[in-house]
């Protein structure tokens, strides 16, 4: 690949590659590239430190003693219940099964590190799958002290954000900064990758991802930047000033130029050393006998493909004693930015930081309040709630055209849009949480009308608000995009409907099936064409290796079967059978069908919205939460739960978290 000018001259992308290197030194971003968000970070208890006293937050008064409560809970009743289930096959004398090596935890128990070993153990407990029924057993009073012993962890953990993750734009986010910058379409991105956001950001930048980005920006600057023919976008009229055409000044001209338009597109102000290296870029360019305007668009180009621009970085070093401290202002204007809107901070959030404003907690509620109200905030549902919802695949998910032809792009799409437009209206109308379980209203058009009965009162192929008046509907459940999310291609799933209900309205850590588990009709040897579907999974509780989670998981799949593969209303299943919808939730709740089910759920607010709060604080800190986040969980449900579970309230609540507004002062550099 070359870069072609209008004087006839090629540079070779390697050339300026050395000079992005070069830039990745200025700031140590040259291996951060490597470090993803799922990672270790090799702390320690010495590299952890308390926030200084004046940073405005506090622990609770008897956080002490909750310590101490914890360490002798430990000691005395989880520390014998190891050793006496769970050290001889898990422990550092024999090899660990299933990798699980509970030696180490035993001697830091509040370690991050562990965190996700002490909730896949709790889980398995809690279902009695863990120890395995050849092994004597705990009694259940010893498995809900095991399972207590979850929710204590968190006081062993000093006051700190967190790994802090300096990440890479999404494929989104970095189209739609492109967008912002320069006007041009975000399909200029398309050739990249789809990718994963929040807990699963990744950092890495292969030699290949960069020839992409390289021809991005040429493909960018193609469009808005035609030999000396500039298209009048803000960013661009630095550019345009003739006094560059005299040798004398040139490189004083490039100077300023490279300085006020790196800090629009690098999101924050720039350092002389990374000027320098622009300059560089720019003197590339006029030794290769490029002339001035070519050689900026060069040095522009730079800037489009530098880790400055590609990763959200701090606005320079930290000069502090502490090794925790407030994000600069730039950086979380940055940080709110493409949390909300999924692109770079516009005016007021850049003024904002330039005044050293952003910072007040009165001006960044404001700002959250300013933000969501724009249409941009549909980017929150795009990025976070799809994922929440596992609706991600919807669009690409494969159904029987036989048996479900009305399974069109235009309904994937309606569907996809109706849970978009119910979210945006539960958020930007400051409801409570309880409005994602029950509802009186949805977003239909003709192409989805007919799954809730109401094809002579919509026509056309506008979404628009619908009231509803059967309580089968009426919120995320009864919602066509989650019920075909949660199928297969030619039948429902109790087991994956249950497993939604648990962890994405629940919160609850569900343990994954053993690797051997039978498809379903392969269970039993009898004829299973005279079965239901209910009757076929219960075949599940017949072995005790699936009974004990089956028996947790089917109850609530059940209450949801009324809804076929796609969410179309039936009162009777594919044999012709009568549909059982009743079931059983954790706790004893019993329900005879979804709109029981719902109302259940719907009186259990503090546990949707901590659900919602702690999935939501996952997603915008781009790692899974641990230690020291689960108090502050706490912290943020008491000013959420005051405020009657409002959605604003809850995001509210996330951006003005200490994790969401701090940082700890680490080395980011790894070797090579």
């Amino acid at each position: 690949m070359k870069i072609h000018f209008s004087s006839n001259v090629t540079l070779r992308n390697s050339d300026l590659c050395r000079h992005v290197r070069a830039w990745s030194m200025v700031f140590g971003l040259c291996s951060i590239a490597v470090v993803g968000v799922g990672q270790s970070n090799g702390q320690t208890k010495d590299d952890t430190n308390r926030a200084p006293e004046n940073d405005g937050s506090s622990r609770d008064t008897n956080f002490a003693d909750l310590k101490s409560d914890t360490e002798k809970f430990f000691r005395d009743r989880v520390t014998p219940f190891i050793k006496t289930y769970c050290l001889d096959c898990h422990s550092n004398k024999k090899p660990t099964e299933a990798g699980v090596n509970f030696s180490p935890t035993l001697k830091t128990p509040g370690h991050a590190a562990f965190s996700e070993q002490w909730k896949n153990a709790a889980a398995r407990v809690k279902a009695h799958d863990m120890p395995p029924d050849y092994e004597d057993q705990p009694s259940d009073a010893d498995r809900q002290m095991f399972v207590e012993w979850l929710e204590k962890i968190k006081y062993l953990s000093e006051k700190d954000p967190g790994h802090f993750v300096i990440r890479r734009l999404t494929k989104t986010e970095y189209a739609n900064t492109l967008r912002d910058l320069f006007g041009v379409d975000g399909s200029v991105a398309d050739t990249l990758p789809d990718e994963v956001s929040g807990e699963g950001y990744l950092n890495s930048l292969s030699p290949m991802q960069l020839e992409q980005y390289l021809e991005i920006a040429d493909k960018t600057l193609d469009q808005t930047w035609s030999d000396k023919n500039l298209n009048p976008t803000k960013i661009l009229e630095p550019f345009l000033n003739d006094a560059l055409e005299l040798e004398a000044d040139a490189r004083d001209r490039a100077r300023s130029v490279a300085r006020s338009v790196a800090k629009t597109v690098f999101r924050r102000p720039v350092s002389e050393a990374e000027v320098e290296v622009l300059l560089e870029v720019f003197d590339l360019g006029t030794q290769n006998e490029l002339d001035h305007q070519a050689a900026l668009r060069l040095m522009l180009k730079s800037m489009l493909v530098s880790p400055q621009f590609l990763f959200i970085t701090p606005a320079g070093q930290v000069e502090s004693a502490s090794k925790i401290v407030p994000l600069d202002d730039y950086q979380l204007a940055s940080r709110l930015s493409y949390l909300l809107w999924a692109t770079m901070p516009d005016a007021e959030l850049t003024s904002l930081a330039d005044q050293g404003k952003l910072q007040e907690p009165d001006v960044l509620k404001a700002q959250v309040k300013r933000l969501l109200a724009d249409p941009r905030s549909r980017a929150l549902f795009d990025g976070f709630a799809a994922q929440w919802l596992r609706l991600d695949d919807l669009k690409t998910k494969v159904f029987d055209p036989d048996k479900f032809p009305q399974m069109t792009n235009e309904t994937r799409t309606a569907m996809y849009d109706e849970a978009r437009l119910f979210f945006d209206s539960v958020l930007r109308e400051n409801s409570s949480v309880v409005s994602f379980i029950e509802s009186d209203y949805t977003f239909l058009n003709d192409s989805l009308a007919s799954f809730y009965g109401l094809e002579d009162n919509v026509t056309g192929r506008q979404m628009r608000r619908v009231k509803l008046s059967s309580a089968h509907r009426g919120g995320l459940l009864g919602m066509p995009a989650i019920l075909a999310a949660t199928s297969f291609p030619n039948r429902t799933s109790p087991v994956k409907r249950g497993v939604w209900v648990l962890e994405q309205v629940l919160g609850e850590h569900v343990p994954s099936a053993p690797p051997d588990v039978p498809e379903l009709k392969k269970q039993d040897s009898q004829d299973s064409s005279n079965l239901t579907l209910r009757e076929l999974t219960e075949l599940h509780t017949s072995d005790p290796v699936c009974a004990n989670c089956h028996t947790m998981l089917d109850p609530i799949g059940f209450g949801l079967e009324n809804f076929d593969a796609i969410g179309q209303w039936r009162e009777r299943d594919d044999n012709g059978e009568a549909i059982d919808a009743s079931g059983e939730l954790p706790g004893g709740e019993r329900f005879s069908g979804v709109a029981e089910l719902k109302a259940i759920l719907a009186g259990r607010a503090d546990q949707l919205s901590r659900n919602l709060v702690e999935k939501l604080l996952a997603y915008a800190l781009c790692r899974k939460l641990e230690g020291y986040d689960e108090i502050v969980v706490d912290e943020l449900m008491q000013t959420i739960a005051a405020d009657g579970y409002r959605m604003q309230t809850l995001v509210e609540a996330v951006v003005t978290s200490y994790p969401f507004t701090h940082r700890r002062i680490e080395d980011q550099r790894i070797s090579r």
